[in-house]
């Protein structure tokens, strides 16, 4: 990459653990996936400890953090974003997209806990993430509603609602959700739910294979969730967990 100017190193304070152990599946905006706990996992250090004084009294924050595996080495000035179907050019910085001239991310999520006396370093409980698992963390600010939420900003192009499809499950589907998290305390259904109406497939795929087209009832799919395969069909417009291995 070409640099643009002064350049700055950063070390990471912490890293993400999410349910997300690869791309697919991950929210393309944070908040969309409710069910989607993350835990920042601090350095074990004496002086960030006592940076995170007071942290707890927010109910959310901002994560500052690396697009670590974003699989692009040389970022692109135009792309052509999942919201409007890959059909339409915008520049890059007006994207969310992490191919950036810095792969650098910010994410607003919901402060749960924060627990202090965390072996290896202070552990923040957090949910809404759309984050990959291991996502590095440069730094963390209190969300604050006054400064940061603007009701009548315009969205520009991505004023469009968000399409969500209507997922459904199968007996066997629903029995290893309740084998493997027997006292709900994972909510893997609502997570499975809240990912899949989202379609998590990327933007080309959508184009190519509507799930409204009957042409492409029955087409199979699967990704990991908190370890677990999750298999779905498309079938008249909806998605269909048939099975989870």
């Amino acid at each position: 990459m070409k640099k643009h100017g002064e350049v700055f190193e950063f070390a990471a304070i912490g890293h993400v653990q999410t349910p997300f152990k690869d791309k697919f599946g991950i929210p393309r905006q944070p908040g969309l996936v409710s069910q989607a706990k993350g835990v920042i996992k601090m350095q074990d250090d004496p002086d960030l400890k006592t940076a995170l004084r007071s942290l707890e009294e927010f109910s959310h924050l901002w994560i500052v953090f690396v697009f670590h595996e974003h699989g692009g080495k040389n970022w692109k000035p135009s792309i052509r974003p999942p919201r409007l179907g890959g059909n339409r050019k915008v520049g890059v910085l007006a994207s969310r997209s992490p191919h950036r001239p810095n792969p650098i991310g910010m994410s607003a999520v919901i402060l749960e806990k924060v627990d202090w006396e965390a072996k290896g370093g202070v552990e923040i409980h957090v949910a809404g993430v759309d984050l990959l698992d291991g996502t590095p963390v440069l730094d963390l600010k209190p969300y604050i509603p006054y400064a940061d939420s603007i009701p009548d900003a315009n969205p520009g192009w991505a004023s469009d609602a968000i399409t969500r499809i209507p997922v459904q499950f199968s007996d066997e589907a629903l029995a290893e959700i309740a084998k493997r998290d027997p006292n709900g305390e994972q909510n893997l259904k609502a997570l499975i739910i809240e990912v899949l109406e989202l379609d998590p497939r990327p933007a080309f795929k959508k184009r190519q294979a509507p799930s409204t087209d009957p042409a492409q009832w029955g087409t199979r799919y699967g990704f990991d969730m908190l370890g677990n395969d999750v298999k779905y069909e498309i079938r008249e417009g909806h998605f269909y967990v048939y099975a989870i291995l």
